[in-house]
């Protein structure tokens, strides 16, 4: 059982593809979650939702700031938002690095919807 439900928990989808984010968004928003989505790591540190947010699915390779640069700037602000990665190019040291830096998981695009949710739901999990 999760602490929190899907109804009440917000998700911030960050990826510069518009496909996959508007694909994961409305997987998400099937399953009842509530859903903010970000081209930039950049264009979620400056939104007001920052601190709403209780998982981040956060794209490896951004424009600009990186995911994993994303991850170390909100541990370093004292934010402990819980992060599943996704990727393209995926390599198992990264996805150990990534792990290692307190990731929830690493996917590899194109993933499976099962596997992100289930991987949301962890998250969410930790969050408490």
């Amino acid at each position: 059982m999760l602490p929190r439900s899907r109804n009440s928990s917000l998700i911030a989808v960050i990826d510069d593809d518009i496909s996959v984010r508007e694909s994961v968004e409305s997987l998400l928003k099937s399953v009842g979650f509530k859903v903010n989505t970000y081209s930039s790591a950049e264009e979620f540190m400056g939104s007001p939702r920052l601190d709403a947010a209780d998982c981040l699915i956060l794209d490896v390779r951004l424009d600009g700031m990186s995911g994993p640069d994303l991850q170390r700037e909100l541990k370093a602000g004292g934010r402990s938002i819980p992060i599943v990665f996704v990727t393209a190019h995926e390599t198992e040291a990264l996805r150990e690095r990534m792990m290692a830096d307190g990731a929830i998981d690493c996917l590899l695009k194109p993933f499976n919807d099962d596997a992100l949710l289930s991987a949301v739901d962890i998250a969410l999990s930790t969050r408490g």
